[in-house]
């Protein structure tokens, strides 16, 4: 008769026990390879941060080093000689910004926590205050006067009526938006990114084995779990 059935048969003998610590491993593993995509999406938004701000200072640096503002001075005896105003020129604080962007990329990789926060308000301070100064220097640019003193007009020159304007100031916005927005992420969502200190810091620990899940594994293998 089988009016009871095989032990081995239930989840309480052996077939059901051994398959607990299968099932256990396969949610172990589940959990590994969860926390391991969740580290590389922190590692890519620490990297994406980066990049923003390396772009941001390449932003900046090539529109200190364009021409903004360019007029023909009027020489005597002569034709007129064009003369250009950089960024630099107009804004001194490009070059500034763009070293601080720099240097807030490894800052960014290297800190964590509060100070990587404090970093994040720091480049978005930074940052509103030159935007408050290309705004001021895009809506009262340098007059023909202004441009009739710079070093390369020549001595002696009257003041250019005409002024043309260049659209490399949407370059420095575009470096000041990006530097903005890698600030913001230091800022606010500082705990979503990689942290390098947790993983390279401290001493490493290896995971001691669990004698239960030995045991398990070694029937399953058709070995005595009691052999040393």
């Amino acid at each position: 008769m089988s009016g009871v059935g095989d032990p081995g048969d239930g989840p309480d003998g052996p077939d059901g026990a051994s398959r607990g610590p299968r099932q256990e491993g396969h949610i172990q593993e589940v959990s590994r390879r969860v926390s391991g995509f969740a580290d590389m999406t922190r590692g890519r938004r620490l990297a994406l941060t980066c990049v923003a701000l390396l772009a941001g200072a390449g932003a900046l640096a090539g529109a200190s080093a364009l021409t903004w503002y360019a007029a023909d001075v009027p020489a005597a005896g002569r034709l007129p000689v064009r003369v250009a105003a950089r960024g630099g020129d107009v804004l001194a604080g490009l070059d500034a910004v763009a070293l601080l962007a720099v240097a807030g990329v490894a800052a960014a990789v290297g800190l964590a926590g509060v100070s990587r926060r404090v970093l994040g308000g720091v480049l978005v301070a930074v940052a509103g205050w030159l935007t408050v100064a290309l705004v001021g220097t895009v809506t009262s640019p340098p007059t023909g006067t202004d441009l009739a003193a710079l070093p390369g007009a020549p001595a002696g020159a009257g003041a250019p009526t005409d002024v043309t304007a260049t659209a490399a100031p949407l370059l420095a916005a575009a470096g000041i938006a990006l530097v903005v927005a890698a600030g913001l992420v230091l800022l606010l969502r500082e705990s979503n990114l990689a942290r390098l200190g947790a993983r390279y810091g401290g001493t490493t620990r290896r995971a001691e084995p669990d004698p239960d899940r030995a045991a398990w594994d070694a029937l399953d293998a058709g070995r005595d779990p009691t052999d040393p």
